[in-house]
């Protein structure tokens, strides 16, 4: 079974639509949250992720603040506004959805959460110590995370160590031990690599494929300008950053 393994599209549908170009056919999808927040397409997106197959999503902190469920006061004042001006765009048909969503999901063999398992809203896990907090945590093999949009996987090792992986494009990991995985982010990468950044997971080879795909940027752009959406969320697409 293929398994495409997304986060953080952040209202970009011109990333999405690529991804899934990309991805080719897949079996199941799961999506570790924040389908709003930065970007200028929040219904297109919501309903493009409804006709994935088998899909399993989160609700990320974007979106969270967005439904209100979280104050909008701890995110930079970019951040904010966006959620903000997103929260005018949104049609009932989006808030139903959202409501649907948790933070947090454990499947048979992987724990899914957007932040962290600990602290599934906030939390960025992007250090061999914060990861190593967070093994207690969950009690599968996998514990699969977004948020940071960064490609990421910690391997807990024997003797309880952690060893970090920064896998690149075409990489294909055969899992071992106890791991936490980050696919990246689709809608805004942070890796200073502006292609929108996913995994496929095959569970017959228990292999992990992180692959990166370019698409067409500058249209997105105009769309947050047009929408007023601070202009740091248009030219960082650019960079990766």
């Amino acid at each position: 079974m293929r398994t495409l393994v997304i986060s953080d599209v952040h209202a970009n549908l011109n990333a999405f639509q690529a991804v899934l170009a990309s991805a080719g056919t897949v079996d199941r999808v799961w999506f570790l949250g924040d389908i709003l927040g930065y970007g200028p397409d929040p219904n297109e997106c919501v309903a493009f992720l409804q006709t994935l197959p088998n899909l399993t999503a989160l609700m990320g902190n974007h979106d969270a603040a967005l439904m209100d469920y979280i104050s909008v006061e701890r995110f930079n004042q970019e951040a904010a506004d966006a959620v903000l001006i997103q929260r005018d765009l949104v049609s009932f048909e989006t808030r139903d959805y959202l409501e649907t969503l948790h933070f947090k999901i454990e499947l048979d063999q992987v724990t899914l959460a957007h932040g962290s398992p600990r602290n599934p809203i906030w939390e960025y896990i992007l250090t061999p110590y914060s990861a190593a907090a967070n093994f207690v945590e969950f009690d599968t093999p996998a514990c699969l995370v977004g948020h940071s949009h960064i490609p990421l996987i910690f391997v807990q090792e024997e003797d309880g160590a952690v060893t970090t992986l920064l896998p690149e494009h075409g990489d294909r990991w055969l899992a071992k031990g106890k791991f936490i995985l980050n696919p990246g982010s689709v809608g805004q990468p942070r890796n200073y690599d502006p292609r929108a950044s996913y995994v496929i997971y095959d569970d017959e080879e228990n292999t992990w494929g992180f692959y990166r795909v370019p698409y067409d940027i500058e249209p997105v752009q105009d769309r947050i300008m047009a929408l007023g959406i601070p202009a740091r969320q248009a030219t960082r697409l650019w960079t990766g950053s």
